[in-house]
């Protein structure tokens, strides 16, 4: 790998695998469908507390999130032991793949564990140049230090490199004070200022609008 290398980096769960189909799942099983889109409010309020200071695993942190909504004792696992089977959005794999045969090089940068990001590459069948996740580096997103992990071990350089996410409070905030380049997944048609340097609806015409950021 050389500095001018192009390198698109991604955030995983809700922009690559189907997080918030998932979790929705999950507290259906668990809670029943009354409230259920309360509950899943909730948890988006619940985590990123707890992952304040980085100390706790992502596994910690999902158990630790389902005990505070009011699960079972035997249930608060139960996210931790489905995350593995959430399946990608549709047009993921087909996006990356392009993506690749351009030329692109591929990176995640997670809020999660690496037993969770190793099965979700799989599932997303893609192959991947590296993944940074918080429970090894002690740090979650919106802090800053997956980018900083990410530059220091690839020295990918900055005028060639994007980054790819749905969540704009963990991921397209933190690139934008880095100054980096950003596409946001807005699946979801949110509203919020500064905008990224791209918008997209799904990653449908990720490898196009790539290419417009950074040309080959």
């Amino acid at each position: 790998m050389v500095a001018s290398d192009r390198w698109a980096t991604f955030d995983c769960y809700g922009t690559l695998i189907d997080w918030n189909g998932g979790i929705r799942r999950e507290l259906v099983r668990v809670f029943g469908e009354d409230r259920v889109d309360e509950r899943l409010a909730r948890y988006h309020e619940i985590e990123p507390a707890l992952q304040t200071g980085g100390a706790r695993s992502y596994r910690e942190v999902m158990t630790e999130t389902m005990r505070e909504l009011g699960a079972p004792d035997g249930e608060v696992s139960g996210l931790a032991e489905a995350l593995p089977s959430w399946e990608p959005f549709p047009e993921v794999r087909p996006a990356l793949e392009v993506a690749r045969s351009r030329g692109w090089k591929l990176a995640i940068l997670s809020n999660t564990d690496r037993d969770f990001i190793d099965a979700s590459m799989e599932r997303i069948g893609v192959p991947f140049e590296l993944a940074i996740v918080a429970s090894e580096i002690g740090s979650y997103k919106p802090g800053h230090l997956h980018w900083s992990r990410f530059f220091e071990e690839t020295a990918a350089a900055r005028g060639t490199h994007v980054h790819v996410a749905q969540s704009y409070f963990h991921d397209i905030v933190p690139a934008n004070e880095l100054g980096l380049r950003s596409i946001w997944i807005n699946r979801y048609g949110e509203r919020h200022e500064p905008p990224p340097a791209r918008e997209l609806d799904d990653l449908s015409r990720l490898p196009d609008t790539l290419d417009e950021l950074v040309a080959a």
